[in-house]
């Protein structure tokens, strides 16, 4: 039997209604034309938290008897339920603790607990921050609040597809991020209850690919962490994983490489800032577009809370991908004007200098040459072939490290 409903997503929507924003929904012209599909971008890194969490978050608080509220409430969280159970219990009145792993990014900590939380850091992952909370919620009588697992958090998950498919009838696929599948668990149930011929596609990252491996009767492998730390959960739910089962065509899975790209992507096309789950939907887009070409689809865009020097380091290694940030090696003779000759060659290519390197010890190069490594900024990576050709024309030896692998 199913978790929840249609009539369970809508009675959700009348909770949330005037608490929760009804973000934009949005068709995306480049990403269109980029993917050969419609894509339909939904804005949840537009919610007070950043993140779709609060939504199942209010529609499970809301249910809470007189006496839970009154002892509180505890919640496992790699942050954004975190944050959605802590704005919304201080808004109605209810103590709220939230257990974290001891590596979720500091945007993340430091937003729980303005939002009014008492956050306790404790474990490694998601698993061994929800083993705690569940033992804090027995030695202190409190409610524990299940990011995903529950049914009223995914009704409450579920309402974004009301909202898709009403401001887009047109929508004849969704994909959707899975951690423990709150979120495509109440959107599916929603969905197919109102569009039976839709299509539901699920991504999860290579290095937690629980509920694909649950789903295919396979055993999982773990990588150590991901950018992604929002779906990276060990184990889904059960209550979630029977709505996959029965609603989720297929589910993809998407490397870190992939998932950097779109959050670039999203930033310079979009003009929006997502957290690696966010952009996870895109990422299995651009993977795999031969799955979704010709088909109008819509992505939920799950959160926004990316740690700031995380993404600087994305947005370097994307202009690095891009050929737009380019490393060069050029050896010359350590003699009077010999860089400055190099230097010229390369303001004639119209490239920029980012950073120059001197070498002259730890090289093997013979004495009386030195080796100069060039950060430029290019346009591509043709760019950086043409003063590759321009150098060896001046007679410099000269080579971009990255491009040979």
């Amino acid at each position: 039997m199913s978790a929840i409903s249609l009539a369970d997503v809508q009675a959700a929507r009348g909770v949330l209604a005037g608490h929760v924003a009804n973000t934009p929904c949005l068709h995306s012209r480049t990403l269109s034309e980029i993917t050969g599909a419609e894509v339909y971008l939904k804005f949840e890194n537009h919610q007070f938290t950043a993140s779709f969490k609060e939504r199942g978050a209010l529609n499970k608080l809301v249910s809470l008897t007189p006496e839970q509220k009154q002892r509180g409430v505890v919640a496992a969280s790699a942050g954004n339920h975190a944050q959605g159970v802590s704005h919304h219990a201080t808004r109605l009145g209810i103590p709220s603790i939230i257990v974290m792993p001891k590596f979720t990014p500091n945007v993340k900590v430091e937003m729980t607990q303005r939002h009014g939380a008492t956050v306790v850091l404790h474990g490694e992952n998601f698993d061994e921050a929800k083993a705690h909370a569940l033992k804090l919620a027995e030695e202190k009588r409190l409610t524990f609040v299940h990011p995903y697992d529950d049914a009223r958090v995914i009704a409450g998950q579920g309402t974004i597809a009301l909202e898709m498919l009403e401001a887009h009838p047109e929508l004849d696929m969704l994909c959707i991020a899975i951690g423990g599948g709150g979120l495509i668990g109440g959107m599916a149930t929603a969905a197919k209850a109102l569009r039976p011929d839709i299509d539901v596609i699920g991504v999860e990252t290579v290095r937690f690919p629980s509920m694909y491996a649950a789903i295919n009767k396979s055993a999982a492998q773990f990588g150590p962490s991901t950018i992604a730390e929002g779906i990276a959960v060990k184990e889904p739910g059960k209550l979630t994983r029977e709505i996959v089962e029965r609603t989720v065509s297929d589910i993809l899975l998407v490397d870190e490489g992939d998932i950097e790209q779109a959050i670039v992507m999203l930033l310079e096309i979009e003009k929006t800032v997502v957290e690696g789950a966010g952009a996870a939907s895109l990422a299995a887009l651009m993977k795999y577009p031969e799955k979704f070409a010709g088909r109008k689809v819509g992505l939920v865009l799950c959160g926004g809370n990316i740690d700031p020097l995380m993404l600087a380091e994305i947005i370097q290694r994307g202009m690095v991908r891009s050929g737009r940030l380019s490393r060069l090696k050029v050896e010359l003779r350590d003699l009077p004007g010999a860089l400055a000759k190099i230097t010229g060659v390369i303001a004639e290519a119209n490239a920029n200098i980012e950073e120059v390197h001197h070498q002259r010890a730890f090289t093997n190069l013979p004495v009386q040459t030195a080796e100069v490594e060039f950060v430029l900024k290019t346009r591509n990576a043709a760019q950086v072939d043409d003063i590759v050709a321009r150098l060896a024309e001046a007679g410099f030896k000269a080579y971009a490290p990255d491009s040979a692998g």
